[in-house]
């Protein structure tokens, strides 16, 4: 009897009882299926039923590592380009959920894109689209890049992205559709009118809109698009916004048009933060003469989005940060200036913050309390400051942590569940003793950093780091991390901050803090000095003048 034959002639009790957990959880019964799955002459359509049965049984059984090697045995014998895709993207998916990086993630973004690209070949852009999206969505998965402390992206982001870039669906997808006219010139007249457009994270816009809301020669309007439940829907609309972008879905174009032309029909300048949908959906349009300035900050770097925004459409691209606007242009070829393709101008502009308020007196005791803001993602790492902490204390029980803000969030994934139960053991044995102080989220962040002598930057990566400069603006000594995502690169922590704020490890941060604390004259002087530093580099005044260059004088 052959294997097909075999399985098909099962009774259903009998294969019930074969794939129950009880026998799945056995070594013999999880690899007698993997034998099944694998046996040569299945049909394409039984195979891939029946490795999914042995994978929902195999995950019941809390044999998650089982369920994948079978998926994968089962794609290795797969023919049908979609059953593969499949069968990769589930075992790829069953190690995200649990945390890990995938052993399948390779394979199961390879397939997804070659039948995206086959689909595209044969006219098909609706599902070309779907599965582009989802070879996106993988390689972009949080577990890889937000909820640990390390990211394939950023150690090498040419080699890991190196399929998705030989894509011709991924290379359709991001090809500029261009713009019909060149922006107008600013208005001779009358005042500049200026869209603000976000999608409920306005957080880094306050100064700026506030800014241009009382300038004379500046009329100022928001679009919140989480208050635009239509907008809402279509800027969150990643595999509609794709099939767009291929020349399908045009519901959605007539919809977006429908929906966007009042705005870019009333504004001169729209400036769109974060580099996400908002920013996919208004490109998803003609803009008319209309200008288009996007600002990016770090996750959307980390995210599909750039390659869902049309950057032919984009006048001006505003970077917080040089080392973030060098891996975006590493992960996003489209923004490389070449023959017949409209590009726009890469900016790097600080972020727009009120350092000069956080100048405030603290007491002699400060200088032995170390802070850090700023602390709901993995990619803060506090762990790394309570090991700086640790050192510290060997040497002298007067130094402390405080942490402002959040805790970390556990709920995001797998992985960051993980990192947090270590970081609750930290906690659990430094907080008794009053070594570790959580403040939590606070209304008032200036008044706590005037206990704060030394202000830490703990972070594996950052687009700027807001808290830390403005802990330095107080006074505080400024330690920095030589951020890991950007360590040894062109740009990163060393090139953003002075040479003496950065440091490589966390014996490295201890040690320095040590000599710069010892004597309080000495750690009072380079407060001072950090203080200085921060107010003429990163000060709103001195930020406000690039804005407005920006946004008001750009031709």
């Amino acid at each position: 009897m052959t294997a097909k034959r075999g399985i098909t002639r099962l009774p259903g009790a009998v294969a019930r009882r074969a794939l129950h957990p009880s026998v799945l959880r056995t070594g013999a019964g999880a690899r007698a299926w993997r034998l099944v799955v694998a046996a040569p002459g299945l049909p394409d359509s039984l195979r891939f039923r029946i490795a999914q049965r042995v994978r929902d049984g195999l995950d019941k059984a809390n044999r998650p590592e089982g369920a994948v090697l079978t998926l994968s045995s089962a794609a290795r014998r797969t023919t049908s380009a979609r059953h593969r895709a499949d069968l990769l993207g589930d075992a790829a998916r069953l190690e995200l959920a649990r945390g890990k990086a995938p052993r399948a993630l390779t394979d199961a973004v390879s397939a997804e894109l070659a039948y995206a690209d086959d689909r595209l070949a044969e006219g098909d852009a609706t599902a070309a689209a779907a599965s582009a999206v989802r070879a996106l969505q993988l390689a972009f998965h949080r577990v890889l890049h937000f909820d640990r402390t390390t990211s394939p992206l950023s150690q090498d982001p040419a080699g890991y992205l190196a399929q998705v870039h030989a894509s011709t669906a991924v290379r359709a997808l991001t090809e500029g559709a261009g713009r019909i006219a060149e922006p107008a010139a600013p208005p001779a007249g009358r005042p500049l009118r200026l869209l603000f457009v976000t999608r409920g994270n306005a957080n880094f816009l306050r100064q700026i809109r506030d800014h241009y809301t009382a300038h004379a020669d500046v009329e100022v309007r928001s679009l919140d698009l989480k208050d635009e439940p239509e907008l809402d829907k279509l800027a969150g609309s990643l595999t509609a916004l794709a099939a767009h972008r291929l020349g399908e879905d045009e519901e959605f174009g007539r919809q977006a048009e429908k929906l966007l032309r009042p705005h870019l029909d009333w504004a001169d300048t729209v400036f769109v933060d974060w580099c996400v949908g908002p920013a996919a959906l208004l490109t998803s349009v003609d803009p008319g003469d209309t200008r288009i300035v996007v600002r990016l900050h770090s996750a959307e770097t980390f995210s599909p989005w750039p390659f869902l925004v049309d950057f032919s459409r984009v006048d001006d691209l505003v970077f917080v940060g040089a080392h973030l606007r060098d891996l975006t242009v590493a992960v996003t070829p489209r923004l490389v200036a070449g023959p017949g393709r409209r590009t726009p101008r890469l900016h790097v502009i600080a972020n727009a913050m009120d350092l000069a308020a956080q100048v405030r007196p603290k007491p002699d005791d400060a200088r032995f309390t170390l802070g850090l803001t700023g602390i709901s993602s993995v990619a803060k790492d506090p762990r790394w400051a309570i090991e700086v902490l640790r050192i510290l204390r060997a040497q002298d029980s007067r130094y402390r942590l405080v942490l402002i803000g959040d805790d970390v969030d556990a709920r995001l994934s797998a992985a960051a569940r993980s990192y947090a139960r270590l970081y609750r053991a930290d906690l659990a044995e430094l907080e008794p003793s009053g070594a570790v102080r959580r403040l939590g989220q606070l209304d008032d962040v200036p008044a706590a950093l005037t206990d704060v002598g030394v202000i830490l930057s703990s972070s594996v990566r950052e687009s700027f780091h807001c808290g830390f400069v403005e802990g330095a603006a107080s006074g505080a000594v400024p330690v920095g991390r030589d951020w890991p995502f950007f360590a040894g690169k062109a740009n990163g922590a060393r090139t953003l901050f002075p040479a003496d704020w950065v440091v490589a490890s966390p014996q490295e941060a201890a040690e320095r803090i040590l000599k710069v604390t010892a004597d309080p004259d000495v750690w009072r002087h380079t407060g001072r000095t950090a203080s200085e530093h921060a107010l003429a580099a990163w000060d709103w005044p001195v930020v406000r003048e690039e804005f407005d260059r920006l946004l008001l004088r750009w031709r």
